[in-house]
């Protein structure tokens, strides 16, 4: 296969419908390493997503990314347009709720963002490029599959190469028996393939390798690739992020268009709680299956993180940096926001951690700059955390919430419904401990859904389920001779799905009912905590503000005030005796069950938490328990 004018080109496409507002680090990771390692190709990124939402119109473009399958649909409709009843079925039920998607007609929509499409298109030259690479994650299916097909239309000599989540399966060859227009699937991490790739093109033309190339699959080879992954060693060998092609981009929008992104950094690869001991995988969560692209776990010093975020900042003029981690790296977390801090920067970041993630590190995190944390609770049973593997209590995911509350960090987590083999019990669990959560930011309930090559599919019948298959809306976005020749990233199960769903109603009746109350109470971020405390020194006042406005406040004094502030922290019954020895069994019990009755404090088992948050943070000092 050659091109047009035996000049070798490669580009690579992040393509609708991710956040407009956040350039692709696939992409710019992905241009900014090849173009370090091959001095004959030329490489651009092109941020195509952006420049839909900016014609499309940035609210609007904004509604549709939000859900995985309104996203999906709309470009489905235009790769089978005998099927769009279907798919417009499919769009209707997934924007139920939207008043910007109510109102739109979804002919009119799928017409205009063809076409659309099509004008960006024919705008790039696609003669003069040997390689197209896409980075398809959730969202970005059906969009690349049109772009691909029109690319082979345009430009049949270009060799299509795509990678990221959606196509890391251990089945990459019926991708490309399914997809026609794919002719190579990188299963896992990029870089060093994709160099290889580069490597082939030789005046224009490509020639794949009759041995192949690890962690390739190609239709140039009937060889099956030598390795599944080949990864980079040591990430700090990786340049920075190249976000060039977004900024110039942005810059050619009208100026009453333009914003401010937030840049994308990466931290670490793979997640350090699902560490792998052969092909199987010893830890991590039992739902999760976001790491099939990486093997194991490696992550960036702190120094060269520290350093990436002023060099980032320094070129393209921005405060905003989400990690895209799935748990920022804790074993070298003093040092990563210490060195944050000392940038004496007002950086705004958002990072993702542990609920085990002590006060002390929480403390150094806000001082760095972290505004939003997307913390991994999943529930408030202990007992269906363990089902989950979570490796943590319920007690603990109430301490982290309680200590973002007082740190003034918003808490983004999440609480999952309708997990597989939950029961009554877990159900029961959740709505005793939900009345003690109410003066914290809300968990938002999130429904579970299957994902190919979790531990839960993997071992489904462990869960409760009879047998796994792709999810069914994909029935309506493809073709039955798509749906099924390809493990789709979403699944659907046959097992106790009903009854979870009625299981779990009064969870999420009371998970409304939390909502409302949270946002009556606390207008204003400037408010008082819902439940916070004052210290007088030999004394504390508690106020405790309940759904019906009243304001009920507590005094404690002397050893009561010591007992409270000293399970800041969970503590053990065995060790508040340890400490408190002048308090009789008996009078610490009656203390510890009237705290707990007045949802002052949290019990689990033989375990007690003190809700109440400090409002002044700077006489809040962490115990060498804490951190």
């Amino acid at each position: 296969m050659q091109c047009r004018g035996k000049k070798n080109r490669a580009i690579l496409l992040a393509v609708p419908w991710p956040l407009f507002n956040r350039p692709s680090i696939q992409i710019a990771a992905l241009k900014a390493y090849a173009s370090g390692n091959t001095t004959h190709v030329h490489v651009r990124a092109h941020h195509f997503f952006l420049a839909l939402a900016d014609r499309l119109g940035f609210p609007l473009y904004h509604a549709i990314s939000k859900r995985t399958w309104l996203a999906e649909s709309v470009y489905a409709a235009i790769l089978y347009p005998d099927r769009r009843g279907a798919i417009e079925t499919l769009f209707r039920r997934q924007a139920a709720g939207t008043s910007l998607l109510n109102s739109i007609d979804f002919t009119t929509l799928v017409a205009r963002v063809r076409r659309t499409t099509d004008r960006l298109i024919d705008d790039i030259r696609w003669h003069t490029y040997a390689v197209a690479g896409f980075s398809v994650s959730l969202c970005q299916m059906t969009a690349s599959l049109y772009l691909m097909r029109r690319i082979k239309t345009i430009a049949p000599q270009v060799v299509t190469v795509v990678g990221g989540s959606t196509f890391s399966t251990p089945w990459p060859r019926e991708i490309l028996q399914t997809f026609a227009d794919i002719d190579i699937v990188v299963t896992g991490e990029g870089e060093r393939p994709f160099v290889r790739l580069l490597q082939c093109l030789k005046n224009g033309r490509f020639r794949f390798p009759e041995t192949g190339i690890a962690g390739v699959t190609s239709r140039f080879s009937s060889h099956a690739p030598p390795e599944r992954f080949w990864q980079v060693e040591k990430l700090d060998d990786l340049p920075l992020p190249d976000f060039d092609d977004y900024f110039q981009l942005l810059q050619t929008l009208p100026a009453a268009r333009r914003f401010f992104p937030t840049l994308p950094l990466e931290a670490s690869r793979g997640c350090r709680w699902q560490r792998k001991s052969g092909a199987e995988a010893s830890r991590g969560c039992a739902f999760c299956n976001l790491n099939l692209q990486w093997d194991g776990y490696r992550r960036h010093s702190a120094r060269r993180t520290v350093s990436d975020v002023e060099r980032l900042t320094d070129r393209y003029q921005t405060l905003s940096i989400a990690f895209m981690d799935n748990m920022v790296p804790l074993n070298s977390h003093e040092s990563l926001f210490g060195g944050l801090r000392r940038l004496r920067r007002d950086i705004k970041l958002f990072a993702e951690t542990r609920p085990d993630t002590t006060y002390r590190r929480l403390a150094e995190m806000r001082d760095a700059g972290v505004r939003e944390l997307q913390i991994g609770i999943e529930s408030l049973s202990t007992r269906l955390l363990k089902k989950m593997n979570k490796g943590v209590r319920a007690i603990q995911n109430l301490a982290i919430m309680k200590n973002c509350e007082e740190l003034g960090i918003i808490n983004a987590a999440n609480l999952l419904l309708w997990f597989p083999g939950s029961d009554a019990r877990d159900v029961e669990q959740t709505l005793a401990a939900l009345p003690f959560a109410m003066p914290f930011r809300p968990l938002k309930p999130v429904r579970f859904h299957l994902g190919l090559e979790s531990p839960v599919w993997r071992h489904y019948r462990r869960f409760g389920i009879r047998f796994v298959r792709n999810h069914p809306y994909y029935q309506r976005l493809f073709p039955k001779e798509v749906f099924t020749g390809v493990h789709f990233m979403i699944q659907a199960y046959q097992g106790d799905l009903m009854k979870q769903k009625k299981r779990w109603r009064p969870v999420e009746k009371a998970l409304e009912i939390w909502r409302r109350h949270y946002t009556a109470l606390r207008k204003s971020p400037h408010d008082d905590p819902l439940l916070h405390y004052r210290d007088g020194g030999r004394f504390i006042i508690i106020s405790q503000r309940s759904t019906d406005q009243e304001i009920r406040r507590h005094r404690l004094a002397d050893t009561s005030r010591k007992i409270y502030l000293f399970c800041e922290t969970p503590r053990r019954l065995a060790r508040i005796r340890e400490v408190f020895p002048a308090f009789s069994a008996e009078a610490l019990h009656r203390f510890l069950q009237s705290m707990v009755v007045k949802r002052l404090m949290f019990q689990e088992e033989d375990r007690y938490l003190s809700l109440a948050v400090a409002v002044d943070r700077r006489r809040r000092r962490p115990t060498a328990e804490e951190g």
